[in-house]
């Protein structure tokens, strides 16, 4: 039962970040805003990591990362860490917070069907069907009602996120026996500094300290 309020208090505050960093995006760059939540996100866990090991109640019970884990932790950091939160932030500066987490229920609709057709899982008909609906009622209640002319790359790029995450996802795996809080970390603070990198060679400037600062609420949130 616990980990069923953990997983759902993780959705709600995942939910949650999605409108909170649209507001953000006029003051903050797109490629910014990317690295910094998952460059808060891993300083917060290095953390609770360090507060962790002066601890002897709290020291982690989980195996730590072996050599073998390395390819497929990089890859996901890769997909999950760096492409993925870059492809969002750009699709949701113009793109209603709406239909942007409407379109974030594809995640788990890749998710899946790459674990079936990649990773060779299995699966039945059932689970084919549900995820069917939740991909097209997804769509359908993200769609305005009205055409829309040209290539609407914004909401590409949301699915593109959504693809990069189904990878991180499926390479996660093959480290889940690990600490997740370790893996977590190393996540957000290599792909939070490579998108607070870029952003800044790319002419990126650091925002004002309340929009700083709300930032790093969304940091925390993802943190936990």
């Amino acid at each position: 039962m616990k980990g069923v309020l953990y997983a759902l208090l993780a959705a709600l505050l995942f939910g949650a970040s999605t409108p909170l960093a649209k507001s953000l995006l006029p003051q903050v760059a797109p490629m910014l805003m990317a690295g910094l939540l998952y460059l808060g996100s891993g300083v917060g866990l290095a953390v609770f990591t360090l507060i962790r090991s002066r601890a002897g109640q709290l020291r982690s019970q989980e195996a730590p990362l072996q050599r073998a884990d390395w390819p497929w932790l990089a890859g996901a950091v890769a997909a999950g860490g760096i492409v993925a939160p870059m492809l969002l932030m750009w699709g949701l500066a113009t793109t209603p917070a709406s239909s942007a987490s409407l379109l974030l229920n594809l995640e788990g609709v890749l998710t899946a069907v790459l674990a079936w057709f990649v990773f060779k899982e299995n699966f039945d008909k059932r689970i084919a069907l549900g995820m069917a609906l939740i991909a097209a009622g997804g769509m359908c209640l993200s769609w305005t009602g009205r055409p829309e002319t040209g290539v609407p790359w914004s909401a590409l790029a949301i699915i593109g996120a959504c693809v990069a995450w189904a990878i991180d996802n499926n390479l996660t795996r093959k480290v889940s026996a690990g600490d997740p809080v370790q893996i977590a970390m190393l996540k957000g603070l290599v792909a939070g500094s490579v998108n607070t990198v870029l952003a800044f060679a790319l002419g990126a400037k650091l925002p004002a300290l309340p929009a700083l600062a709300t930032t790093g609420l969304l940091d925390w949130s993802a943190t936990a």
